[in-house]
């Protein structure tokens, strides 16, 4: 071989490992990508929190993490998508606590008639230690819970009648979660409560296989309800919460500071979402109103409370005793 012939080899040796050397590079500074699926419309706070998550996520971990969003049930109904990420084929999801309740029993109790005075005392709850012990709860399902964001005040809508009083409900075919404690609550009331989707609800109210439903004005808005519902009242006779969860085999894998960063970006993003929600209420009513829904204010509160409070909550401390509830009681400010 000439002098030439061996430094050609040589040169194209040294490429060769430079090219491989950058590739490897390149390969270790591309991100981890997380796929976050959530329920809801593209315009709801829960889309808007998510991708403040991913911003917040990409910043507290120099860009080693990114998050992608998708919103409308994309990446499945809420059960699906919960079931995904316990078996690791979704990374992350969104949605109402009242889905997590079969996993976690004890999670019911934040789904409970009229337990919550105001959101103080929902933040007071789910940033402090009761939140951690519940959110602690999901782990042996494989899932991490990273902070817990909420859907809202619940208020019922529906096309046969207004509803002030409790006897109003009586005989209406409304959809609610699959939570127990909602589920009876409907029942007390004289409903026929319809556990379902949320990503089925809409299809479900057009076709008048259902005859209401009961959520938030801000998800009632950005859900477009008021195109297939006449009446909403606003009974506010729940607070949903929704925990933000990651699969757990995933989130022990990485190293403590991108968990710490989750946790942090997840947090922070909650307290964002929650005043998202509190800003859209102030607009959303007045909103529903021009879009041709007949809004009922005057609700018997006290009517409703008396048929479904204690009674659901009876049940609840018949099961788990009475010390959560005592404690979320006395965290109210």
């Amino acid at each position: 071989m000439t002098a030439l012939s061996r430094r050609a080899v040589i040169a194209g040796a040294a490429a060769a490992t430079a090219f491989v050397a950058t590739g490897s590079r390149a390969r270790a500074q591309a991100p981890l990508k997380l796929r976050f699926g959530h329920p809801h419309p593209e315009v709801d706070a829960f889309h808007k929190g998510g991708l403040r998550f991913a911003e917040l996520v990409k910043e507290k971990t120099g860009g080693r993490i990114a998050v992608e969003v998708y919103a409308n049930g994309a990446l499945g109904n809420d059960p699906t998508m919960i079931a995904s990420v316990r078996g690791g084929t979704l990374d992350i999801c969104l949605t109402g606590n009242p889905f997590f309740t079969g996993l976690a029993p004890k999670l019911n109790v934040l789904d409970l008639p009229y337990l919550f005075n105001d959101r103080a005392h929902v933040a007071a709850v789910l940033d402090g230690p009761i939140g951690d012990d519940l959110r602690e709860g999901l782990s042996g399902s494989n899932l991490k819970a990273l902070s817990t964001w909420e859907v809202g005040w619940r208020n019922l809508t529906n096309n046969r009648r207004a509803v002030k009083t409790p006897a109003d409900v009586k005989g209406l075919k409304i959809r609610t979660t699959p939570n127990p404690a909602h589920i009876q609550a409907f029942r007390l009331l004289g409903a026929v409560p319809t556990p379902m989707a949320f990503t089925e609800l809409f299809t479900a109210l057009e076709m008048g296989s259902i005859d209401g439903q009961e959520n938030p004005v801000t998800l009632i808005l950005n859900a477009k309800f008021f195109e297939v519902q006449k009446h909403l009242s606003l009974t506010r006779h729940a607070f949903t919460t929704a925990p933000l969860v990651m699969n757990k085999t995933k989130f022990d894998g990485l190293s403590e500071d991108l968990r710490a960063a989750l946790v942090s970006a997840a947090r922070e993003a909650a307290v964002f979402q929650r005043q998202m929600n509190v800003e859209g209420e102030k607009v959303a009513v007045a909103e529903l109103k021009n879009d041709g829904m007949k809004v009922v204010e005057d609700i018997d509160v006290s009517a409703f409370r008396a048929l479904v409070a204690d009674t659901v909550k009876a049940e609840y401390v018949a099961k788990f005793g009475h010390e959560l509830v005592d404690k979320i009681t006395s965290a109210a400010s």
